[in-house]
């Protein structure tokens, strides 16, 4: 169970803003539902801070709907769901109120929270190509409550692009690099910045990038100390930690 959210959870009993009994319920409940087709984590926020996310590629929209009523149902403020197309968003956006980026296929119900990392996520990305993922991981650290900042179209093919953004990338408190084609940028950026670099491949090139393992195999083997990847056109994954880093400051 995750400190913070059971601090919390205490917090609201001691400040009468619920009561013993709900906390207890909160508590007491099954960790999770199942509705046939998917069994809901619905602890999943008390556990690990967030709460469960969809991955909407692969279910249709009344799955996405009876999941989104699940979590709702049992006390989420929150639900991100992440590869959801048009159609899909606009079947569930009439359900639940939601926000969704076309850009980067992904969609929040709830408000967004307001940021309280302790500094800025700069997402980078190599070429216009790349910011469907770029999207999906600067929206994702936005709902999960860190600031960002985005720097698109600065690859390596004109260095002097990324070069003339120098202040973010060192006021940086983690840095996402984006890129496809030889993913040269995140070794270039491991090398200038002083924070935590996480590398996204994209499937982004010509025939010999293999569908992003070309890069992907580029940011493994990155000479740039500080760099971690994750997997091909993993925006969102490499969101999720970029958020963790950004919160580890609110660790007890």
């Amino acid at each position: 169970m995750n400190d913070m959210n059971l601090y919390d959870l205490l917090r609201k009993v001691s400040e009468r803003e619920i009561s013993p009994e709900e906390a207890a319920l909160q508590l007491k409940k099954a960790p999770f539902e199942e509705l046939g087709f998917a069994k809901t984590d619905t602890h999943r926020a008390l556990r690990q801070g967030w709460p469960e996310v969809i991955y909407g590629e692969g279910k249709t929209a009344e799955q996405i709907k009876g999941i989104c009523g699940s979590l709702i149902g049992s006390g989420q403020q929150r639900v991100l769901i992440t590869r959801l197309s048009e159609e899909k968003a606009a079947a569930v956006g009439a359900a639940f109120p939601l926000e969704y980026s076309s850009a980067g296929r992904i969609a929040l119900i709830g408000e967004r929270p307001v940021p309280d990392g302790i500094g800025r996520i700069v997402i980078a990305a190599a070429g216009t190509s790349d910011i469907p993922v770029a999207e999906e991981a600067a929206f994702t650290a936005e709902a999960l409550g860190s600031e960002t900042v985005r720097l698109y179209d600065v690859g390596v093919a004109g260095l002097h692009r990324l070069l003339s953004h120098m202040d973010e990338i060192m006021t940086a408190g983690v840095i996402i690099a984006v890129a496809g084609m030889e993913g040269a940028l995140a070794s270039v950026i491991g090398g200038l910045a002083d924070c935590p670099v996480i590398a996204v491949p994209t499937s982004v090139g010509y025939g010999a990038s293999f569908g992003g393992l070309s890069a992907l195999l580029a940011m493994l083997n990155s000479c740039a100390s500080g760099v971690s990847v994750v997997n091909i056109d993993n925006g969102f994954g490499a969101a999720y930690q970029a958020n963790m880093i950004n919160h580890m400051g609110g660790r007890k």
